[in-house]
């Protein structure tokens, strides 16, 4: 018999010294109150997963619900830009307050914290880790439906404590149409398998370019390899999001709640039920 390293985890013998698999779940503030935590990742960074965790707030909102933002991508923080966020984060003393949107949505970010939001985030991984935590079990989170976490790209410390300590309902991966893009899916599909956390679909953003003087459709990476990956790991492309010069001009002007479009409308029938 091998030595024993005390991680039951991992460990194939059945002794008598044998326990369960520790849960590292962490409860949220008590005064909280969230039905729902969908994570939005990618296994690289640069392919839009805070763009598409704006989205489906923006369009769960506008279905009626109370939708919420969990910004746990500490050390690169668009969140807050794409909505136009100026004013910082409340406190009770005891607690944090999140910022809300124009239309409603509850925010909080890294970037609601500090005194100048240029001011770069240079701190280690437990440090950023227990700061996810924070947000998640200090934030009070009245009355939301469904909360959206933009979580950072691959597969690292931050990642590993958002599936460790938040109950996730399940996660979304968000690629492009590049020739990397299985490698890049398998490898947060299989963190999100292995965590035992529902893969709820794929949305490949950047897929095609819309001509605005031809109107004809252009893949600008070359055809899209969505379709065969998502049914390699037994999942659903929820959406193809194209190049749009007026999402981008919104997004820098803070007035992502202004943006309308169809092509979020699948992924959002299938994760914001009524």
């Amino acid at each position: 018999m091998s030595e024993c390293t005390h991680d039951c985890s991992s460990c194939s013998q059945n002794c008598a010294d044998r326990t369960e698999p520790q849960d590292f779940h962490i409860e949220p503030h008590e005064m909280s109150h969230i039905k729902k935590v969908i994570g939005v990742v990618s296994g690289k960074g640069g392919v839009g997963k805070s763009l598409v965790t704006s989205m489906l707030a923006v369009e769960a909102q506008r279905r009626g619900k109370n939708a919420a933002i969990l910004d746990a991508d500490i050390t690169g923080p668009s969140i807050p830009k794409a909505f136009g966020i100026k004013q910082k984060a409340g406190s009770t003393g005891d607690a944090l307050l999140p910022v809300i949107t124009k239309t409603g949505i509850k925010v909080m970010s890294v970037n609601l914290l500090l005194e100048d939001e240029t001011q770069p985030v240079v701190w280690r991984g437990p440090v950023i880790a227990g700061v996810v935590k924070q947000f998640w079990n200090e934030v009070i989170w009245d009355d939301v439906d469904y909360m959206f976490v933009d979580m950072p790209p691959g597969t690292g410390d931050v990642p590993l404590t958002v599936f460790q300590s938040i109950r996730l309902d399940g996660i979304v991966v968000v690629t492009s149409p590049q020739e990397l893009v299985e490698m890049i899916v398998a490898k947060a599909v299989n963190m999100a398998k292995l965590m035992d956390i529902p893969l709820l679909g794929i949305v490949e953003n950047m897929s095609y370019f819309v001509c605005p003087n031809c109107k004809e459709k252009h893949e600008i990476f070359g055809p899209s390899k969505a379709e065969d990956v998502a049914k390699k790991f037994g999942t659903e492309v929820l959406a193809k999001l194209p190049f749009d010069r007026e999402l981008s001009k919104l997004c820098d002007s803070g007035l992502i709640e202004l943006y309308e479009t169809r092509a979020m409308e699948p992924a959002a029938d299938r994760i914001i039920a009524d």
